[in-house]
């Protein structure tokens, strides 16, 4: 009896967070959909293709040196002790300082690289985001955790308004980038004032328990290493293509990348903080009844995400066109071919946490890294040879070649459903494919523009 309450406890958790975590992602969007279109009308495509560069970059850092501290504290049996979480926050407040240093060791570097003068003072203004983040409590982690993520929730979007009201007024104010830079570090600042007087808990402490330490550095080595590789997958088309593109082509892609990422985005929150929990709690190696309970949340998660892509590319041209000026119409045509080539990776999205929960870390690994290596050599050919469809198309590619890789990791906690791919991808080929088909033309005579 104790047995199904838990069950019930856990399933009803875990369709409370994913209904708070649509509910906070859709708000989200919106706000942040309702913000890019005041600030087009205010700012200049350059000056989204700039930010774009920045975020790349305070990004690249960010997950090039992750210790893994928010799936430490998801996933480790000590993840409510307080020296434990004292001592991950410490940790984390030191590479935030560390990595806001960075930033503004590698200003005038990134600058020169890009032919970007602009970067060598919005790198290092919107980098102090880090510090900020380095401060945020573990009581955010503890949230999701145990899956209670209402009020984490409402406390990010409320930090949100507040940047977007900050980023409009100095862009009025400035008509600079510095106000989407500046913009940025005043989100993290209230993130960070709202956790602190609203999530429940105790304060943490400077702590350094040599203990703690140890376990968070033994599973960041192959987190940091995972993420490290992760950057080049979800971000390295538009570190390359800033080298490709001038900075008007590289703030139309990154509309289209926004409009056409955020159903990726939504799939890749939900997995991040419901996934390792399920798989923790009711692994399917247990018991069939585990792995049923798995595949239908899977089902569930991957038809849901994977609609409202193949919607993204049926309908991009005609969005971009009704929200933006004639100066973006060239993103329509690039949702298209984005959506197109971002569906394969919904369709493995739920599988890589497994061995998280699991504690294999190497395993984790090794997939991420087989997949940036793949992307990235793809990517550059792609490029070089076809242009920018030929880079597209190979984002898509590189989940075809990795799969294999991700099976061999998933298969020993049951967790791999080839049926489940085979139907999602037969349903995706017809579907992109159709939109591919009916847009080409738009495709075809946009991108040379671009």
């Amino acid at each position: 009896m104790k047995l199904a309450i838990n069950d019930q406890s856990l399933m009803a958790r875990v369709v409370r967070s994913t209904s708070w975590i649509i509910l906070g992602f859709g708000t989200g969007q919106i706000l942040r959909l309702g913000s890019n279109l005041l600030l087009t009308r205010i700012l200049f495509p350059e000056a989204f293709g700039l930010m774009a560069l920045v975020t790349v970059i305070i990004i690249g850092l960010s997950l090039f040196s992750d210790m893994g501290i928010s799936n430490a504290i998801a996933q480790n049996p000590r993840g409510d002790e307080p020296d434990f979480l004292d001592s991950a926050w410490t940790v984390q407040i030191i590479r935030g300082g560390l990595l806001w240093l960075l930033t503004c060791a590698l200003a005038l570097p990134a600058a020169a690289f890009y032919n970007a003068p602009e970067l060598a003072y919005c790198l290092p203004l919107a980098g102090f985001s880090l510090v900020i983040q380095g401060l945020q409590p573990t009581r955010v982690e503890t949230a999701y955790r145990h899956l209670l993520v209402g009020r984490v929730t409402a406390i990010n979007l409320m930090a949100q308004v507040c940047g977007i009201v900050s980023m409009v007024t100095l862009a009025i104010w400035t008509q600079s980038v510095i106000a989407l830079a500046i913009g940025s570090v005043l989100q993290e600042a209230a993130k960070l004032a709202l956790a602190h007087w609203a999530l429940p808990g105790r304060r943490n402490a400077l702590r350094w328990e040599p203990a703690a330490t140890h376990e968070l550095i033994g599973m960041g080595k192959w987190i940091f290493l995972s993420t490290a590789c992760f950057f080049l997958t979800t971000q390295g088309d538009r570190a390359i293509l800033g080298k490709y593109l001038s900075l008007e082509a590289m703030g139309i892609y990154n509309i289209a990348f926004f409009l056409a990422n955020f159903p990726v985005q939504l799939g890749q929150d939900v997995n991040q903080r419901l996934m390792i929990p399920v798989y923790r709690d009711k692994p399917a190696l247990h018991s069939d009844e585990n792995r049923r309970k798995q595949r239908q949340l899977r089902y569930a998660l991957t038809g849901g995400i994977l609609s409202i892509l193949w919607l993204m590319a049926w309908i991009g041209p005609w969005l971009v066109d009704l929200l933006y000026d004639h100066r973006y119409a060239s993103a329509g045509p690039v949702i298209v071919l984005l959506a197109s080539s971002l569906a394969p990776s919904i369709i493995v999205l739920t599988y890589d946490r497994a061995s998280l929960a699991a504690g294999n870390t190497k395993g984790f690994f090794f997939y991420t890294a087989t997949r940036a290596f793949v992307q990235t050599a793809l990517f550059l050919a792609g490029v070089a040879n076809f242009g920018l469809v030929g880079g597209i198309a190979a984002m898509g590619l590189a989940v075809f070649l990795s799969y294999p890789t991700l099976m061999r990791q998933t298969r020993p906690y049951r967790a791999e459903d080839p049926r489940h791919d085979l139907i999602f991808l037969a349903a995706s080929a017809i579907l992109c494919g159709g939109a591919l088909w009916y847009h080409w033309p738009k495709i075809s005579s946009s991108l040379g523009l671009m």
